[in-house]
């Protein structure tokens, strides 16, 4: 897929304000700091589409963005962010549930871990949730260019063996670094495939 367009369209914390068209939607999340703007920048050519910090927590919105003007990335606030106060932990919570249990235009989301770490009880929670509630989702890996080929598939197999614990076969995953742009093309052609089934 070329990106040809990428515009920002809207941001709020109200899932029943996000954009009433009928275009597709992709959503990515993850936990604080596991690289998100960054990778948002990376798979659309933008260097400051989703705005990156150095400071995790930064997305504390819906934001919404149009892509070659015929489907939404959707960019969702990190979970697991412990400088933020429980209440607004809260409310971050309630408007990614909503999101994924209400938003008929989400075709899949995209769930962020950093390869560089044993597998995450907030991760692995979260995938459950998604699963349980039957939300179509992949992993996307980030960083992968922090680690050496054989650090990076002992890493995967680590994930393997825990989520093979509760589910039937290990879900879609990609191998992503915003770097130096490992896994874009796979990324964006998974998107694409789905596109054209709808």
């Amino acid at each position: 897929m070329v990106i040809k367009s990428a515009e920002f369209v809207v941001s709020n914390s109200d899932v029943a304000k996000c954009p009433k068209s009928t275009l597709p939607e992709y959503a990515f999340i993850g936990r604080s700091n596991v690289g998100k703007s960054s990778l948002i920048n990376m798979l659309t050519g933008r260097k400051s589409l989703a705005k990156t910090s150095g400071k995790p927590g930064k997305t504390q919105l819906i934001n919404h963005f149009l892509i070659n003007k015929n489907w939404h990335l959707v960019d969702l606030p990190g979970y697991g962010y412990a400088r933020v106060s429980k209440s607004a932990k809260k409310i971050f919570q309630k408007f990614i549930t909503q999101y994924f249990s209400h938003r008929e235009q989400l075709v899949t989301g995209f769930v962020l871990v950093d390869i560089r770490h044993k597998p995450q009880p907030i991760d692995l929670d979260f995938m459950q949730w998604l699963g349980e509630h039957g939300i179509p989702f992949s992993i996307i890996f980030t960083k992968a260019d922090k680690l050496k080929p054989k650090a990076i598939e002992r890493h995967v197999e680590d994930y393997k063996n825990v989520l093979l614990e509760f589910w039937e076969e290990m879900p879609n995953y990609f191998i992503t670094s915003s770097s130096n742009g490992l896994g874009r093309d796979n990324v964006l052609g998974y998107i694409e495939e789905l596109n054209k089934t709808l």
